[in-house]
């Protein structure tokens, strides 16, 4: 009987070690799973990590610098300061920014002249302290009663700066010879432009006949006006 029962709990024993053994296998076996599974993951995730890491060089602009340079360089100067304006453009114009001269800004002289026939010279003197712009296609010659005035002969002039005291000068044709009869004139009205009240003004060496008046441009010498 004491046999029989040892011989049991031998069996149990046995039986309860070969079970535990069983268990202890089950769970290393999950175990070196569990570890193996971190080892196949790590792969992928190292990979992953080094194209994450060169993503920045390769998606970066390789002129990205310069953009932002040029950024800054649309608003500042190249030493960071705001750049100042512009200074305006010389004024390229003739007049310079000097007024017109008006009618009452000049003293004239008309005198016959000796030659060409039938021709006087008009002399325009500026009798103001500032210069002036002077019109030198626009000037007007009448006749007090004679209607009309005379038209323009020669070549266009340009118009210049009449400094104080400088004088321009103007070619005067009071008749043609081929043109018969005419008015005897001893004055003769002068105004630089239509729109201006003119200045009546003698003739000196006069009376003339005018019978087809014509007048240049405004011109720098006496010998320039005379020659048209």
């Amino acid at each position: 009987m004491a046999y029989a029962a040892r011989s049991r709990r031998t069996t149990m024993v046995l039986a309860t070690l070969s079970l535990g053994v069983m268990a202890l296998t089950a769970c290393n076996g999950d175990g070196e799973k569990d570890s193996a599974a971190p080892s196949a993951s790590s792969s992928p995730s190292g990979a992953g990590a080094g194209k994450g890491s060169a993503a920045p060089s390769t998606s970066a602009p390789s002129d990205g610098g310069k953009a932002d340079g040029d950024s800054a360089g649309s608003s500042g100067g190249s030493d960071g300061s705001t750049p100042q304006a512009s200074a305006p453009a010389a004024d390229d114009g003739q007049d310079g920014g000097v007024g017109m001269c008006e009618t009452t800004d000049l003293s004239y002289n008309v005198t016959v002249a000796s030659k060409p026939v039938n021709h006087a010279l008009l002399k325009a003197t500026n009798k103001s302290s500032d210069s002036c712009l002077l019109p030198a296609n626009e000037l007007v010659i009448t006749i007090p009663g004679l209607d009309g005035a005379a038209e323009h002969a020669g070549p266009e002039g340009k118009d210049w700066i009449l400094k104080s005291g400088e004088s321009a000068y103007a070619g005067i044709l009071f008749a043609r010879a081929d043109t018969e009869g005419g008015k005897t004139a001893d004055k003769v009205e002068i105004a630089l432009t239509a729109s201006e009240s003119p200045a009546t003004v003698p003739i000196n060496d006069g009376p003339v006949t005018v019978n087809d008046g014509q007048v240049t441009s405004f011109f720098g010498t006496a010998e320039d006006a005379l020659t048209y």
